[in-house]
Parts: C-alpha cells; sequence; structure tokens
C-alpha cells in the first residue's frame, strides 16, 4: 500500500513543472518568464464581446495573444512553435497590430499553420509536434494577470 502512495506521490510530483509537457523539448521557443497585468477597462475588446482577442508585443518569444470567449480568457504566446523564430513564423500581422484576431491565428510561413486561441491545438496540417505555449490568466478584479 505505501508503493502506491509513493507512486501516486512521484506522478503528481512530475506533472506539476513549470513547463508543460507540451512546451518541453521545444527547441523553437525559449523558457522567458512573463509577469504582466492588463487592465480590462482600457481594452474593451476583451471585455465586451466574446470571440475577440488582443496582441500584446514584448513579451514571451513572439508576443502574447490574449483571447476572450466570452466566458475564459486564455493567453498564447504568439511565436509559432512549429517554427525557428522568424518573421513569418509569428501569428500576427506587424503591420496592423490593432488587428482583431478572434479564436484563432496563423502564421505567415508557405505552411500556413493555423491555430485554435481556446484550445492551443493546430487547426490545419494535421497533428503538429506541439501545440502553442500557454501562459497562466488569472483575473483579479478589472485586471487579467498573465504569467509563465
Amino acid at each position: 500500500m505505501r508503493s502506491i502512495y509513493l507512486l501516486i506521490l512521484f506522478t503528481f510530483l512530475t506533472n506539476c513543472s513549470k513547463n508543460n509537457v507540451n512546451n518541453q523539448n521545444n527547441k523553437f521557443l525559449l523558457d522567458i518568464s512573463v509577469n504582466i497585468s492588463i487592465n480590462l477597462n482600457l481594452n474593451p475588446l476583451l471585455t465586451r464581446f466574446g470571440g475577440n482577442s488582443i496582441y500584446i508585443p514584448n513579451e514571451g518569444n513572439g508576443g502574447i495573444l490574449v483571447a476572450y470567449t466570452g466566458i475564459d480568457y486564455y493567453a498564447w504566446d504568439a511565436a509559432d512553435p512549429n517554427h525557428p523564430q522568424t518573421s513569418c513564423s509569428l501569428l500576427v500581422d506587424l503591420k496592423d497590430l490593432k488587428q482583431n484576431y478572434g479564436l484563432s491565428a496563423t502564421c505567415h510561413c508557405d505552411d500556413k499553420n493555423e491555430y485554435s486561441l481556446v484550445t492551443g491545438l493546430a487547426l490545419n496540417n494535421g497533428e503538429l509536434q506541439f501545440p502553442l505555449r500557454n501562459y497562466r490568466v488569472e483575473k483579479n478584479g478589472s485586471n487579467l494577470i498573465i504569467t509563465y
């Protein structure tokens, strides 16, 4: 019985690391700490209507895409985790940073990898090796706290 408890404890502890299993060994993304706060009063796209997202530059590997479904908030790195970091591997159009990306985002490389901003999984090209890198999102009053 004691060995069963130790096995359960070991399994629990090994699954609670900072890096999710789906982001381990990704040679294209760096482990960059993120700790930002977004004032929801200043971002109406993230409060009034579900199905919207915004881009926050200069955070993480390629900036951060924050999506609002109408119920929950999700935050993802805007760098395609299945490409080396180049201008085409960003999931945003740097010429139009005020663009609303909805609940999906596409890289600008030839394969046009498209990802869900709700699940982080690929929407085309079958199963890709890595999903989007997710960030922890916590709502605190009128602020979203995003950390990694």
